[in-house]
């Protein structure tokens, strides 16, 4: 069966960025940045992108393009007889559903979100009130699970429709529509009164704050926003990587990827410290952020039902495109390892997805009792930590080593993949950065993960 192929550069791109773009970018970057000193976090944070996460990801899309298979099969394909690398295919399949039992479940808070603004539920409500409203909705196993149910079907609807008019053609339209969405937000954000203060503590570089935390706490903290922000490790890159032609070189192309996360991440702040100041909010980390101070900014804002209903949208669509990449990812690993159609691997993800999302929905209510990680931790804390601080920089060390020593594919190998197509190249010079440094700079990822933030 000859294997499916992405309609335009632009799907490739969109796609990838689609999966690299989560509800991290807009819950946890802001918040990082203005913690760690606002615009010296920002520089530490470009470059650890340029330094470790773009490498990393011609890697990934070095190792999908040159064995046109998914995770398992692409180590199969280029691994030499009787090495193990496919091994760590598993491990990044595991981390792929892992991610899945705890983001459908959080995508779901962001659509029954949309429906609550949207129908006006949120008018009138003072703070507390607001935040009894999503304790109430993690208390209900019924809205939950509706929610993620949703979620699940539609992903894997718009995987069965195929690559080009299903995953390609959505995540198009729903990436164009929410850079205009966040464009839209951001601009009436800093120009709300007081919105200046907002963006002067988001921007400008404050080495007082950045001492306050501690300069060590700043650079690891930006090393570990730009590693984690792009998604890898786990093949989700690696699927489109096996879609596209050899036009293009995969330096250039990772670029023009991270670029658009970045962006995402970078605006989400336009949007919430502008409108924070201007209310008077403290804007906090995570999802309090997102379902209990925004809320109450739009509460107070002028149309406030209109722009948080266009809000909640964006975070719909940020989410969504995550689980449509991952999704195609699980399904082609069906199709490869078992050679499925793409329709029965569908048929039996939606039911290995959505019983697999049970554990996260009955975290927050049925097993609220089970608490993995110390008092008040969920279970969505436990799938969180085992793919963040796992599954994402082991599967990402695993690539690198593959791809840059004799024991795997080979630099050369690696080397040849990554710059064959026009665009940027990657130079020769890099060996001894990609071979000693960057493996130094994941292991200790690694060690920090484990040990804890």
């Amino acid at each position: 069966m000859e294997r499916e192929k992405l309609g335009s550069r632009l799907g490739f791109i969109l796609l990838s960025a689609g999966c690299a773009i989560g509800i991290g970018n807009v819950w946890r970057f802001p918040y990082v940045a203005g913690m760690y000193g606002g615009g010296v976090f920002v520089l530490f944070y470009l470059f650890f992108l340029i330094a470790m996460g773009v490498p990393v990801m011609t890697m990934e899309f070095a190792v999908g393009r040159a064995s046109r298979k998914s995770i398992v099969k692409s180590f199969q394909e280029l691994e030499r007889p009787g090495q193990k690398w496919h091994l760590n295919g598993y491990l990044g399949m595991a981390g792929n559903y892992l991610l899945m039992m705890f983001y459908t479940t959080v995508t779901g808070w962001m659509l029954y979100y949309f429906y609550q603004m949207l129908t006006g539920k949120f008018a009138g409500q003072d703070a507390g009130e607001v935040a009894g409203m999503f304790q109430e909705m993690l208390a209900s196993p019924k809205i939950l699970g509706t929610a993620m149910v949703v979620v699940v079907a539609a992903g894997i609807f718009v995987c069965s429709m195929g690559l080009q008019k299903g995953v390609e053609k959505i995540t198009k339209t729903m990436m164009s529509l929410l850079l205009a969405i966040i464009i839209i937000l951001a601009i009436h954000s800093c120009t709300l009164e007081n919105g200046l203060e907002g963006l002067k503590f988001y921007l400008l570089p404050d080495f007082g704050r950045m001492q306050e935390v501690g300069v060590w706490e700043t650079i690891t903290a930006a090393m570990n926003q730009a590693f984690f922000t792009l998604s890898l490790g786990i093949g989700a890159m690696g699927i489109f990587g096996s879609y596209i032609g050899k036009d293009h070189s995969l330096l250039g192309e990772s670029i023009n990827i991270a670029i658009l996360d970045t962006f995402v991440a970078f605006v989400s702040g336009l949007i919430i410290f502008p409108a924070c100041f201007a209310f008077g909010i403290s804007p906090d980390n995570g999802p309090n952020l997102i379902f209990i101070t925004l809320p109450n900014v739009f509460n107070g804002m002028a149309g406030g039902r209109i722009w948080g209903t266009l809000f909640f949208v964006f975070m719909s669509f940020a989410a969504f495109s995550t689980i449509l990449a991952v999704f195609e990812n699980i399904i082609s690993c069906g199709m490869d390892l078992f050679h499925w159609s793409r329709k029965k691997s569908c048929l039996v993800n939606l039911v290995l997805i959505t019983a697999l999302s049970l554990p996260c929905v009955f975290g927050y209510n049925l097993w609220s009792g089970f608490q993995p990680l110390g008092e008040n931790s969920t279970v969505l804390d436990l799938e969180d930590f085992l793919v963040s601080n796992l599954i994402l920089p082991i599967g990402s060390f695993c690539y690198l080593i593959f791809c840059v020593t004799r024991f795997g594919w080979g630099f050369g190998n690696y080397l040849e993949e990554a710059n064959t197509g026009n665009g940027i190249k990657l130079p020769r010079w890099i060996r001894p950065y990609v071979t000693f440094v960057l493996p130094a700079l994941l292991l200790f990822l690694i060690v920090k993960g484990l040990i804890g933030n």
